[in-house]
């Protein structure tokens, strides 16, 4: 069974909507995918300005505003079809809209962009709200990738996105019964706060990060985080990097470039902290030896971050870790495409998130489903 899908993503980082058109294929059980078309939509600041301060809307305005970004999808994705002559071709939209609040533990997760609004505007099924039914059943609500990383990209024994949160996956179900998941740290949106001090909207490359010196005491205090502290599963909320993390680094007052090089190597340390919690929790085999030559694909944004990479590559071989990046493509839009994934098992009633990751007490099939096309 074939099936024609645009998914769409919009990260913490705040970068754009990101759009891919995918044929996804489903054949005894095998799943395959080509992307087709794809494309990121960068935020005008206007738009950056609302996503930003949208958690202190008032109700009223919260859900204006939730309408009029459905509104901008909407339109986002008819731009997308004309440009890429894809009218009468797509089947389903899959949208998983911008997260503003998080907050798993009352029983609350929220990501705006009404799917009803989407639907309508293109005349195409949406499936949105994915994350909802996980956090209901107790579930942390993330991270909601890994089901389409075990269809998709099982040839990875690790995956993790660089994102404005970096998250990763273990995908050792031939050694463990459990697939596990969880966020690690804040990632891109940090780093991008930072260089925002030196008139960049990024560190390219990693390159100011790459001339700065490690300021071991704020490590230290990064470090020391109580989230750090917690198994999983676990997830973050957007605010933790911007009200917790970005003022303990500004209090310091260290040089963008100094703090840069701090917080790299704390994302750095963080994961590595992650992968030693998952193979000892989990993974005997990985712990007597018995599993070489692992892979990670990493993708996301922080993929492009040279100076990252490097680090992160040295810092897992302790682990026999080999560091993947993919191509481009697949790392700019791996979350988008498997948005467009976990819609078609929606559609087809089939499993969106397992609670082994999420902590909910079981599996479940996630998204609000919007009938845009015409009987």
């Amino acid at each position: 069974m074939q099936y024609r899908v645009i998914g769409l993503m919009s990260g913490s980082s705040l970068d754009g909507l990101d759009i891919v058109y995918t044929e996804l294929e489903e054949t005894g059980g095998k799943w395959s995918y080509e992307i087709k078309a794809s494309t990121c939509v960068e935020y005008s600041d206007e738009w950056i300005n609302k996503l930003r301060t949208s958690t202190d809307l008032n109700a009223y305005d919260y859900l204006l505003l939730h309408c009029a970004y459905g509104k901008f999808t909407a339109e986002r994705v008819n731009d997308f079809i004309d440009e890429n002559d894809l009218h009468h071709k797509v089947q389903l939209i899959v949208s998983h809209g911008h997260t503003v609040f998080h907050a798993p533990q009352s029983g609350m997760t929220a990501q705006i962009g009404d799917g009803a609004t989407i639907a309508a505007l293109t005349g195409i099924n949406v499936v949105s709200d994915l994350r909802m039914m996980d956090v209901a059943l107790g579930g942390q609500g993330a991270p909601i990738v890994p089901v389409g990383e075990k269809l998709l990209l099982n040839e990875f024994d690790y995956f993790l996105n660089l994102g404005g949160i970096a998250n990763i996956s273990a995908n050792f179900l031939a050694t463990s019964k459990t697939y596990i998941a969880f966020d690690v740290c804040p990632a891109n949106r940090v780093l991008n706060l930072l260089a925002n001090k030196e008139e960049k909207s990024y560190d390219d490359k990693g390159l100011i990060a790459r001339t700065g010196l490690v300021n071991t005491a704020l490590l230290t205090q990064l470090n020391n985080l109580d989230y750090y502290k917690k198994s999983f599963p676990k997830s973050l909320a957007n605010d933790f990097g911007t009200n917790v993390i970005f003022p303990l680094i500004e209090s310091t007052n260290l040089s963008a470039q100094d703090a840069l090089r701090t917080y790299t190597e704390h994302i750095v340390q963080q994961i590595a902290y992650a992968i030693n919690l998952v193979n000892d929790e989990c993974l005997p085999a990985a712990r007597a030896g018995t599993m070489v030559n692992k892979k990670m694909l990493v993708t996301g944004g922080g993929a492009f971050n040279d100076f990252l990479i490097e680090r992160l590559s040295d810092s897992l071989k302790v682990f026999d870790i080999e560091v993947v990046v993919p191509d481009e493509n697949l790392i700019k839009y791996k979350e988008a495409l498997i948005m467009g994934l976990l819609g078609v098992l929606r559609w087809r009633e089939e499993d969106t998130v397992m609670s082994s990751v999420t902590g909910a007490s079981r599996n479940s099939i996630g998204g609000a489903v919007w009938i845009g096309q015409e009987s």
